[in-house]
Parts: structure tokens; sequence; C-alpha cells
């Protein structure tokens, strides 16, 4: 990795991202490590770039957004749902104490498993999985980050994988998409919308489908 890329990459997200540790962690993990050979000339551009078998690695500022609203603190245990390449999960394994991230195709898994070892990165658990299910086993977790819209449909197992003070942001919606922000305080859950973004469905039962990660 070039460092300087990297940090570039942070600044030029500067102006979108006040979270100074978001920020940092965009400029300490090599883009170019989740990425095809073909592609790495374009890893530090602000752009989603395919990674093979129908995935993508999504837009660097999209990604570091949804890190940034779900004000993430280093005792907090994470679920990220749709592991993908594993360039969110290793953003997150820098924010926070615990990440379990779920996948449902294998060979994403492994690869992914494989990147963030040799990145030295151990506090990550990867499953594989229906990410719609979650990861009841470890839950409640203090936050979700879904990279897949979940259409009309209100993700209900995962919200009931939210601690109390929980967040979980998720792409919503069908032909329009936006982020939403889901908070449980006690028995009560809220939803804000935020910005408008574009992302594939999350993929639920027998059904293969794209991934953006």
């Amino acid at each position: 990795m070039s460092p300087r890329q990297a940090l570039e990459l942070a600044q030029a997200l500067r102006p979108a991202i006040v979270d100074e540790r978001v920020l940092a962690a965009i400029a300490s993990i090599p883009r170019e490590r989740f990425i095809p050979a073909s592609q790495r000339n374009r890893a530090y551009e602000n752009v989603a770039l395919p990674i093979g078998a129908g995935q993508t690695i999504s837009q660097p500022l999209v990604v570091a957004r949804m890190l940034e609203v779900l004000a993430l603190t280093p005792t907090d245990r994470v679920l990220d749902v749709g592991t993908g390449s594993g360039y969110h999960a290793a953003l997150l394994s820098l924010l926070v104490e615990h990440v379990y991230t779920v996948e449902r195709d294998p060979e994403l898994t492994e690869q992914a498993r494989a990147t963030l070892h040799n990145l030295g990165i151990d506090n990550v658990s990867f499953r594989t999985g229906d990410g719609w299910d979650g990861w009841p086993d470890y839950a409640p977790f203090d936050a979700i980050n879904v990279a897949a819209t979940t259409g009309e449909d209100v993700p209900e197992a995962l919200e009931n994988q939210l601690a109390d003070g929980g967040r979980m942001v998720a792409p919503f919606g069908a032909k329009e998409q936006h982020l939403i922000l889901t908070e449980r305080t006690a028995d009560r859950i809220s939803r804000r919308r935020l910005e408008a973004v574009q992302f594939v469905p999350l993929v639920h039962g027998d059904h293969p489908g794209p991934r953006a990660r």
C-alpha cells in the first residue's frame, strides 16, 4: 500500500465526514488489498469497483458515512451483514472491540477471512449464512451495519438483535433508496431517513445475487 494514497483518500472525504476516527480508519486500511489486480490502479478513487462474481466494493464516501452515523465507540460489539470483500469489516475492526460479519457466499467469506488475517486483524469473527437472520448467538449488538438494501421490508430479525441504545444503518427502499438509521431505546424503535443511496438487494433465503461491499 501507498500510505500517501490512503491518506489522500481520507483527506478527500473530509469535507463530508467529520468523525476523525472514521477518517483515520480509511487512512489506515489498504483498499487495494480488497480489489482484484485489474482494478488496483483505481483503488483510491471515490467510486465503487467490481471485485468479481457480480460483486462490488462500495464507494468509500458511502462506507465512511455509514460508519459515521453509527457513532461507534471502542467498546462496541458490531454485526456486519454481508461481508463481501471484507473492506467494511476491516474498517469496523479499527473502530470497535469486535466485529461479527455474516456472508452468504462461502468463497467470499474465505477470501475476506484470508485478507484480514494477512493484514493482522484478529478481532473479526466470520460466519457463512443468511444475512437477514443476523447472528443471534452473539446478540445483542451495539451496532449493526447492512450494506445492501432491504427493499420495502423492515429487517425485524436484525432490529431484534440490537442492544438497548443500539444503532443500525441500512439502505431502505426499492427504486428510491435512502440510508435509514434505526435506534433502539428499551423496547422502543425509532427510524430516521438519511441521504439517498443506491445498493443491490440484500438476498434472502436460497436465492443468489450480487452485493455491494
